[in-house]
């Protein structure tokens, strides 16, 4: 039996890829076995996740690299550095044969670690811009997997294996049958939920229905924002045409119940949309790093699947105007919703999985060696006895804070 160490987290762009490739591994390597065990940190949603699916999840702690500035950065280098000892030891004492990163806070150190000691390491890019993580563990990589042509411009061409983004198997293409009258409208602010969202699109949709439009909406707002949303539609006279969730678990069922989907631009929420095939209006997190969220909207756009409005011009007007134009225009709806899911790839998790133990299943390379690691290796026949031990990582400390787009 192989095991698989996936390595990564933070919100649920990273995290719903994770768990994908790791059911698909599991589901490829059926006859021979396979153990699947994710790393990442307390700070993010893969601890209640993972906790949830009964998954083995092993904890570091790391620091962000970005979003504090360049003190933040050195912080966050310097705890990464101290971690890599640690990483190493988790490596061997796993005996993981292939190391997955997807980016995040744990993504950086357990590749590293996994190189110094010859285990092949991948990489994850669900983005059409590369993640910082990844873009520096590209140069040691054997394999980066993406979902956007033109992320593989900035790796080595014999590593990349442009496979899409690997999706939950709930995911998949449902029939869009337009229809005159109601509209039924989603929105969606990603697992942490969107504060700007949560505040522009009820009062687009009250300008909405003065302009005619007849609409029933699920509305997504993140944890412990629900209250607030509910208020602001009951002050909008829409409490009877607005359920209000704070998170919702049958992402798959709830884009296929929906006529047209208003949401963040993160990867993994276009390649749900685009499994199931819907058309969208994408207003993308502004923050996102490199902006990535925009190019990944105007992907869609120019594919003629969506539209893409930058936060600075999504005023309550400009989304009642879009969301007017859709609810009049069935056919058009249904051009996006194939536009859409012509861009799906409901194959990609299974294609990572068996390239993955592909991986796993080759001989090692020959070690790196990094002085930061330093320390020795352990002897033969202690990893085994410390796995038994360490099976799983004790869950620990409860969520950080999120943050809201």
């Amino acid at each position: 039996m192989v095991t698989v160490l996936i390595a990564g987290g933070g919100t649920g762009g990273h995290v719903f890829p994770m768990v994908a490739v790791g059911d698909a591994v599991r589901a490829a390597a059926r006859d021979d076995g396979a153990r699947v065990v994710y790393v990442g940190t307390a700070r993010g949603i893969e601890a209640r996740v993972m906790r949830e699916r009964g998954d083995t999840l092993e904890l570091l702690h790391v620091l962000p690299l970005r979003g504090g500035g360049l003190s933040g950065f050195v912080r966050g280098a310097v705890c990464a550095g101290r971690v890599l000892p640690e990483a190493r030891r988790l490596v061997e004492r796993l005996d993981a044969r292939v190391v997955l990163s997807l980016g995040g806070y744990a993504g950086g150190p357990v590749s590293l670690a996994a190189r110094s000691l010859g285990v092949p390491v991948a990489i994850l890019e669900p983005n059409s811009v590369l993640g910082l993580s990844n873009r520096l563990l590209s140069p040691i990589v054997d394999r980066a997997y993406v979902a956007f042509p033109e992320t593989a411009r900035a790796l080595r061409p014999s590593t990349v294996r442009l496979f899409g983004v690997p999706l939950r198997r709930a995911f998949a293409r449902a029939p869009y049958a337009p229809r005159e009258g109601k509209l039924r409208l989603l929105v969606l602010g990603g697992s942490q939920g969107a504060l700007a969202l949560n505040d522009i699109v009820p009062r687009a949709i009250a300008q909405g229905r003065e302009r005619g439009v007849d609409l029933d909406v699920v509305h997504q707002t993140g944890r412990d924002r629900e209250a607030a949303v509910r208020s602001l539609y009951a002050e909008l006279g829409l409490s009877g045409r607005a359920r209000v969730v704070p998170f919702i678990d049958d992402v798959a069922e709830a884009l296929a119940a929906a006529d047209v989907v208003i949401a963040r631009a993160g990867a993994s929420t276009l390649a749900e949309l685009c499994a199931v095939g819907r058309p969208s209006i994408l207003i993308p997190y502004p923050f996102a790093a490199d902006d990535h969220q925009l190019k990944n909207a105007q992907s869609l756009e120019r594919a003629s699947a969506a539209v893409a409005i930058a936060q600075a011009d999504a005023t309550e007007a400009r989304l009642a105007g879009e969301i007017a134009r859709l609810a009049a225009a069935p056919a058009l709806r249904a051009r996006m919703a194939d536009a859409a899911a012509a861009f799906a790839t409901p194959d990609a998790a299974a294609r990572v999985a068996a390239d993955l133990l592909e991986l796993a299943r080759a001989p090692r390379h020959r070690a790196l060696r990094f002085p930061v690691l330093g320390g020795r290796a352990e002897r033969a026949g202690e990893a085994p006895r410390r796995a038994a031990m360490n099976e799983a990582a004790p869950l620990g400390a409860a969520l950080g804070r999120e943050e809201a787009g």
